[in-house]
């Protein structure tokens, strides 16, 4: 990454790919975590943090965020390792510092104080139903009511900063049960929801099952339905929604996602990252012994780099920024590009505005509530080549 243009301000990620299980529905980079050398990776991942950071020592930190995988699969010596190794290396002076969690590994206290001792202030726990033959078929490992758990003993060792994940349009799932979760979501009194629609993703377990014809899930009209549930449910208790998928109370919305949203830089650390530093995305190697091997001759363990045009950072930042309510902003757009929003779509935003998929205000361009439903389509239209 030498030579790169520094970033001003640079947002953290850190990955942790290991899992003790596979769900059936995701295609993130990761493995079981059984057998793998997970005390080499965590020495591997510091080493990298250290020598990408000695090559921008006058980037600020921003947000950080540790994701996975599960890193709360971690022991408590492996954790207590990790968390250690990132004080020492980042500056954590109350930004916002993201974990997330599976349920089934919050339902003791010394992980939750060993986190809230590290300076981690936000915790993003991975409930997805309250319906326990929903989560079986799912592949989920935790109960309903272990989630509930999870939260209470986040509450307890300190956490008030606190996000759930929901997904709806999953087997066996309808309408009325989404919205017993739902409910029941809402009953855990926090701040941040996340929900989102099932997708079907290449190399799991549900995508093979859909192949085969085995795979039975609602229809896309009740998936439109649970949609615009979750909408109004969170509204009705005053949990807004910010972004698509994303709902918070005022001030909790998730600062390190807004970073992406706004197409902010950010570092990509560990197996499989992705990093946006000045106009460069580069991503890391993902099998973890390919991951390895660079740092153990200390180098960077990156697989690709990419120059991000000025037409492919346009197009980005009207896909991302759209995805927020608050929609795109004609004074930072003309900031960053030197040109209005109008000027580089001229035939486009009279078209979408005309089909009632986006609204225009003083300020900003933002989907309309149709637009939303359909959020891929318009985005499409902002393709400049």
């Amino acid at each position: 990454m030498t030579g790169r243009k520094q970033p001003q301000k640079a947002a953290v990620y850190i990955h942790i790919p290991f899992c003790s299980h596979l769900c059936y529905y995701c295609n993130f980079n990761k493995v079981l975590l059984q057998g793998q050398p997970v005390q080499a990776y965590l020495t591997a991942l510091l080493k990298e943090i250290k020598l990408t950071l000695a090559q921008h020592p006058d980037t600020e930190i921003g947000t950080i965020y540790i994701g996975g995988g599960t890193p709360s699969a971690l022991t408590v010596p492996q954790l207590d390792y990790l968390l250690t190794g990132l004080n020492e290396l980042l500056p954590i002076h109350g930004q916002e510092f993201t974990f997330e969690a599976n349920p089934n590994d919050l339902l003791g206290q010394e992980k939750l104080n060993l986190l809230q001792a590290a300076g981690v202030n936000r915790l993003s726990i991975g409930v997805q139903s309250f319906n326990d033959d929903v989560l079986k078929k799912i592949g989920r490992t935790h109960t309903a009511a272990e989630a509930k758990q999870a939260v209470f003993n986040a509450k307890t060792a300190g956490f008030d900063n606190l996000s759930i994940d929901l997904i709806y349009r999953l087997p066996g799932q309808d309408t009325v049960d989404f919205k017993n979760s739902l409910t029941q979501a809402l009953a855990l009194k926090i701040p941040h929801y996340a929900t989102y629609s099932l997708i079907l993703e290449q190399r799991t377990v549900f995508y093979n099952l859909m192949r085969r014809g085995k795979l039975q899930l609602p229809s896309q009209d009740m998936e439109a339905d649970m949609y615009q549930l979750a909408m109004d449910m969170f509204a009705e208790h005053g949990i807004e929604q910010y972004e698509i998928s994303n709902f918070a109370k005022p001030g909790f919305q998730s600062q390190h996602n807004l970073v992406y949203w706004h197409n902010e830089h950010y570092f990509g650390f560990g197996a499989g990252a992705s990093g946006y530093l000045g106009n460069t995305r580069y991503q890391n190697f993902g099998p973890i012994q390919q991951y390895l091997k660079p740092l153990q001759r200390d180098q960077l363990p990156i697989l690709t780099t990419e120059n991000i045009t000025i037409d492919q950072q346009i197009e980005e930042q009207m896909f991302l920024g759209l995805r927020l309510n608050a929609g795109v902003s004609k004074k930072r757009f003309e900031q960053r590009f030197g040109r209005s929003i109008r000027a580089v779509y001229p035939e486009v935003i009279p078209k979408l505005l005309a089909e009632d998929l986006i609204s225009e205000s003083a300020a900003a361009y933002t989907l309309t509530p149709h637009g939303r439903f359909i959020g891929n389509d318009v985005f499409e239209e902002f393709m400049l080549v």
